[in-house]
């Protein structure tokens, strides 16, 4: 089968699933609303704007990783990518069209959802955000989605190694909820490479450290590609 049917054949799937919709609009309404409470509330002066803006993005990621997992997940229930390797025997081309049909409206929903909580959050910071920059506000609005898109495409890899959304789900979550907000403080500049450490430095306005927001965001990906070549090697070399 070529490319575009395989594909076309995935996007189904991602539309046919309920649970999938359900994640899509938690990361709209969880990011929106957790940036809306940040922007409401009094400013400290020392208060980074950019990130108190886009703070939604962190609680908002649960919901990426969700849907990343789930997406793949489901091929693991009642025999269901044996009918999909049957359709599609080439696994490497499946793997990718999976991928793809993931992408893409992970990518879209996490830009109409940093937009829409950017906005939000600017409205209710006002004066206290007059400092940002265009460029700035692109690029925090920007990154912040391809963080999100890069997180759902980790957890989407991860899950074709694992086999399974729960596996995923109960290491990736404690990870960076755990990790990055209680070691990260305690182990010094190591855990600034880790994925979600590193790709939420896009989130500042100003950052000190190793990474930059760019380089940052980079590594992130990094760690996205590996958990995909992982995945893709699971896929390939075990029985479906």
């Amino acid at each position: 089968m070529a490319f575009a049917p395989a594909l076309h054949a995935e996007w189904l799937k991602i539309r046919t699933l309920r649970s999938l919709y359900g994640t899509l609009l938690a990361l709209l309404t969880a990011t929106t609303a957790f940036s809306a409470i940040a922007g409401a509330e009094t400013v400290e002066p020392d208060t980074d704007p950019l990130f108190t803006a886009l703070s939604g993005v962190l609680p908002g990621q649960i919901a990426a990783i969700t849907f990343g997992a789930l997406a793949v997940s489901a091929e693991y229930h009642a025999g269901a990518l044996r009918l999909s390797l049957c359709a599609v025997p080439r696994r490497g081309h499946w793997f990718a069209a999976k991928v793809t049909a993931i992408a893409v409206p992970a990518l879209l929903m996490a830009l109409a959802t940093t937009t829409a909580a950017f906005a939000v959050a600017r409205a209710g910071l006002g004066d206290a955000a007059s400092g940002l920059s265009t460029g700035e506000q692109v690029r925090g609005v920007l990154g912040s989605a391809l963080y999100l898109t890069l997180m759902t495409l980790l957890a989407a890899g991860l899950t074709a190694v694992l086999r399974s959304g729960v596996a995923t789900l109960s290491l990736l979550i404690p990870f960076v909820l755990v990790v990055s907000f209680v070691v990260g403080d305690t182990a010094g500049g190591v855990t600034d490479f880790l994925p979600d450490k590193a790709g939420q430095v896009i989130l500042y306005e100003t950052y000190d450290g190793t990474l930059g927001p760019w380089s940052g965001l980079a590594v992130t990906a990094l760690w996205t590609a590996a958990a995909l070549v992982a995945g893709a090697w699971s896929v390939r070399r075990r029985d479906a």
